[in-house]
């Protein structure tokens, strides 16, 4: 499973012209689940955001998590993080989980999160999405579950 998070002053997802997720401060979370992972996968990532120090303290050092900084979270399905373009100039997503699966898992890492007492909003699985945000910083964090166990 993997996930690109930025911290954000405000971002929103529109589908069909209508906002369906809307944030101010936080962490946007584009999320995608690759084949083999499981809700293992989802934990460690669940509570690797939860827990990320990524927002300025009052010495402008950054060592507050999302709840410390009083801010929400925006989790957007993106399977393209499993593009491969190392062979030619199309992507290849063959390491993408079945969207079923994917999906399954996108609503358990989102329930994850929830269950912590975070705000989430979220983007609509398999739609095609505009994501507005204000990177923060920038800040922008990479995180992939399999490179964890």
């Amino acid at each position: 499973m993997r996930a690109v998070v930025q911290r954000a002053s405000r971002a929103c997802v529109r589908v069909d012209g209508r906002v369906v997720g809307a944030i101010g401060c936080g962490l946007v979370v584009f999320l995608a689940v690759g084949k083999g992972d499981t809700e293992k996968d989802a934990d460690y990532l669940a509570d690797k955001v939860a827990g990320l120090r990524i927002f300025p303290d009052e010495e402008e050092k950054m060592n507050r998590d999302v709840v410390q900084a009083r801010g929400a979270l925006l989790v957007i399905s993106q399977f393209t993080l499993y593009g491969d373009c190392r062979r030619g100039k199309r992507p290849s997503f063959d390491q993408a989980a079945p969207p079923a699966e994917a999906e399954r898992l996108y609503e358990y890492f989102v329930a994850r999160l929830r269950e912590k007492g975070l705000q989430v909003e979220t983007g609509v699985f398999q739609a095609h999405m505009e994501v507005e945000l204000v990177n923060d910083g920038p800040v922008t964090i990479l995180l992939d579950s399999a490179k964890t166990f």
